[in-house]
């Protein structure tokens, strides 16, 4: 199962009383929808204020119940997982938020959607409530010349047109004024999406399945295909190719407003990291980028993609889009300038161990571990969190082979490289392991000057106060103490690198209790710790 759930109709009616639970200024009426409470609708101060519905099937949230507010939707009709609200639910939405000033309807480009909301509008202007329809079509994945197309699906856009609306209905703009706002917001929108999995509603297999390195391109918001699949592009260009698509659509506009939207299974700082390429990107056209928006807005499910949108914006425009409003899920766009240059001043200052003396014993233990990253990483994955080969490239990476300087100096700009760049507990572990090397080896011109035994002894005895581990903990304890232990016996290196990869073996044999493995308990056991054997290559470069 992906989904606690067994089945999408029972996750959707709890969910949306979640959804009421959670939003005490929001009311579930027993006809079919959800509308912002009375004693929190405020008024335009200039008579009654036009209504506004939305809705369509559940499965995307935040949209729509998420933008009920002032200042946005007042009411909004959700339909099953990825299926459009009866005629009836809009109908009775409709009357309840008619104060008296009329309603706009504002429905995605989707056959079901437009039905239901076409037969509740007639039904409601046969009672003698002035509707009006807003369609939204901005994703021109769909866009055909064809007479006889559905024409272009409305998705992430819809966020923007709602906003629009709800901005000049507030205002206390006529009815006909709101509708054209809102056809004009959508006119100038558009939209385009690409995901890297299917989704997985509650009691249904993935929505269609891709290979590893493909992706589904021009993909819609229900959980259906795109129009290609292809092989994974690399970020910035295939950024490049959306919004160049998108750019042409609307004519090449002179300023945009921009979205990226998370379709639900991306995580968030990723999410961010796409805005930054995308703003890069724009930054190279003849276009000003003046407002940028990111987040989960409208989804599919969990769909492992995003959608990029844009908006020709002019101060109107700009002025609707930025007015207040209290729906929760509305995220007010900021304002763009440039993309921020992120200096990080500790890492440029530390030192480079690039003059003197090439120390090869420990730079060919450096190039070990480089070549190695992808299997200390899969190691890391089986009883960890999967990170310690990338903070294994993090420290080390940055050097230039062979490393140079006296091994003090050496040994300290290791140390130094790891408290910074690595991070997390091995970015600790072997940052204070080879500062104490660095404070053990003063004034030693080469390796031979060392007591290796006595520099060994004190750095591991450092890293054991540091966290308290012990041999049989599964960390790099188990192949320091039995190395130090045999060095200091016989006196051999060999010896010493024989016995602390044996160590480091032993650590398969029993589950972890230091580290984040230990949180996995048993299921550590058959993996040889990676630290552990990073430290026993060590003893092995030492040689």
């Amino acid at each position: 199962m992906n989904s606690f759930f067994d089945d999408a109709e029972t996750v959707s009616q709890i969910g949306l009383t979640g959804i009421s639970l959670g939003r005490p200024d929001v009311e579930w009426h027993d006809r079919g929808f959800l509308q912002l409470s009375e004693n929190v609708a405020q008024s335009t101060g200039k008579g009654p204020k036009v209504g506004l519905v939305s809705g369509g099937g559940s499965g995307h949230e935040p949209l729509h119940a998420g933008f009920i507010g002032n200042g946005m939707l007042d009411a909004v009709c959700p339909g099953h997982v990825f299926t459009s609200p009866n005629a009836r639910q809009i109908k009775s939405a409709t009357r309840a938020a008619d104060q008296g000033a009329g309603v706009v309807h504002i429905v995605k480009n989707y056959t079901g959607d437009v039905m239901n909301f076409g037969v509740a509008s007639r039904i409601a202007a046969d009672e003698g409530h002035d509707v009006e329809t807003v369609l939204v079509d901005d994703d021109i994945a769909t866009e055909t010349d064809g007479n006889d197309s559905p024409g272009r699906r409305g998705t992430a856009a819809a966020m923007w047109v709602e906003k629009v609306c709800g901005a000049a209905a507030a205002q206390g703009r006529s009815l006909k004024e709101v509708a054209e706002l809102g056809r004009r917001a959508n006119s100038q929108a558009r939209s385009i999406a690409v995901t890297l999995s299917g989704c997985h509603v509650p009691g249904s297999e993935e929505s269609f399945t891709l290979d590893r390195g493909d992706m589904e391109f021009g993909v819609g918001i229900h959980g259906e295909p795109g129009i290609s699949t292809e092989k994974q592009q690399e970020l910035p260009e295939l950024l490049e190719r959306m919004l160049t698509k998108l750019l042409a659509s609307l004519n090449q506009p002179k300023q945009v407003a921009l979205l990226v939207n998370n379709l639900g299974g991306i995580a968030e700082l990723e999410i961010s990291a796409i805005l930054v390429e995308a703003a890069r990107f724009l930054g190279t056209q003849d276009v000003e980028l003046v407002r940028i928006q990111s987040g989960a807005f409208t989804t599919a499910w969990d769909m492992r993609g995003f959608s990029l949108s844009l908006m020709a914006v002019d101060e109107e425009m700009l002025a609707l889009l930025d007015a207040p409003t209290d729906a929760p899920a509305w995220q007010t766009p900021v304002k763009f300038t440039e993309v921020p240059q992120l200096a990080d001043a500790t890492a440029s200052t530390l030192p480079t161990a690039d003059s003197g003396v090439p120390q090869r014993h420990i730079s060919a233990w450096v190039e070990r571990v480089m070549d190695s990253i992808h299997d200390l990483t899969e190691l890391d994955r089986k009883a960890g969190d999967g990170d310690f080969g990338i903070n294994m490239r993090n420290a080390l990476g940055p050097f230039e082979l062979p490393l140079k300087g006296t091994p003090s100096e050496v040994f300290h700009a290791i140390s130094e490289s790891y408290l910074v760049r690595a991070g997390g507990t091995s970015g600790a572990v072997f940052g204070i392991f080879f500062e104490k090397l660095a404070q053990e080896s003063e004034g030693a011109e080469k390796l031979a000057d060392i007591d290796l035994s006595a520099a060994l002894r004190a750095s591991t005895d450092a890293v054991m106060d540091l966290g308290g581990a012990k041999v049989g903990d599964c960390t790099v304890v188990d192949a320091l103490v039995p190395g130090i232990e045999k060095l200091e016996e016989t006196g051999s290196l060999e010896d010493a690198a024989e016995a602390a990869l044996k160590g480091a073996e032993d650590t398969a044999n029993y589950a972890a209790s230091k580290g984040r493995a230990s949180y996995v308990g048993d299921k550590s056991k058959g993996v040889i710790d990676p630290g552990a054997l990073v430290m026993a290559w060590l003893f092995e470069g030492l040689l």
